[in-house]
């Protein structure tokens, strides 16, 4: 699918990998680019929940009132925390709840538009951990999994419709997730992480193809193979990244 004159929707646009794709979709010469957040990005927008299923619905009902139609629906907000077995459950409901729930809610509010209007295309943005593993974060790798699976469900069940599916899973970006609220934190992933600008071409590249997985790190698909090829080695192979990263504290991601 090509961007120009289409009507494209970006949640968590307000700054990282959503204030990129807004930005580069515009440049595609998109009729629209609706971004929507918590808060309302720079520039306008339209704020928006997405753990919140009647705001995303009402997101999807604004964009078509204004526009009449929804041609692109990136499902671009997610959020992390460094939780294990200790984590509260309202820490695992609200991960899964933006992390997952909120793919769930974007597609049942703009898949029956998309279907009326003879098609669409949908983005949802994972990460590599939902391939791999975030290792300290159970919250985090169990949401972004839920992520890819479900983006995989969708592309099984409504390709021959119309509704054609990317699954963003990124590595380290460096976006305020990655860096933190000063720009600061330390990370393991600093290492070979690359711009919101550089996702946002990659999406651009999967949007035209029409590809399903958008790996800005080519590596994270020799990961993949690896995990699959051989599970418990990969397994080993993790721990070592984990003790690793447990002793030395200019790895953890600290704030």
């Amino acid at each position: 699918m090509k961007l120009g004159d289409k009507v494209c929707v970006v949640t968590g646009a307000a700054s990282g990998i959503g204030s990129a794709l807004a930005a580069r979709f515009a440049a595609e010469g998109a009729r629209a680019v609706v971004a929507a957040d918590l808060r309302v990005p720079q520039g306008g927008g339209v704020a928006c929940d997405v753990s919140r299923e009647g705001d995303v619905k009402r997101l999807v009902d604004h964009v078509i009132s204004q526009y009449g139609r929804i041609d692109l629906f990136c499902s671009n907000a997610g959020i992390i925390e460094r939780a294990g077995l200790d984590a509260p459950l309202e820490a695992w409901q609200r991960t899964m709840d933006v992390n997952f729930m909120a793919h769930l809610y974007a597609a049942r509010a703009v898949i029956p538009h998309m279907l009326a209007q003879g098609g669409g295309y949908l983005v949802n943005t994972a990460s590599a951990a939902g391939l791999l593993m975030q290792v300290d974060s159970a919250t985090y790798t169990v949401s972004k999994h839920a992520a890819v699976a479900f983006a995989e469900w969708l592309s099984v069940n409504y390709h021959e419709r119309g509704i054609r599916v990317s699954c963003l899973c990124p590595q380290g970006v460096r976006t305020p997730m990655l860096l933190g609220p000063k720009g600061d934190r330390k990370s393991f992933l600093l290492e070979g992480s690359v711009s919101a600008e550089h996702v946002a071409e990659c999406v651009v590249r999967a949007i035209e193809s029409e590809t399903f997985l958008v790996l800005p790190h080519p590596e994270v698909a020799e990961y993949e193979r690896r995990k699959t090829a051989d599970r418990d080695r990969w397994l080993a192979g993790m721990r070592k990244l984990k003790a690793r990263i447990d002793s030395d504290p200019n790895l953890r991601g600290d704030d």
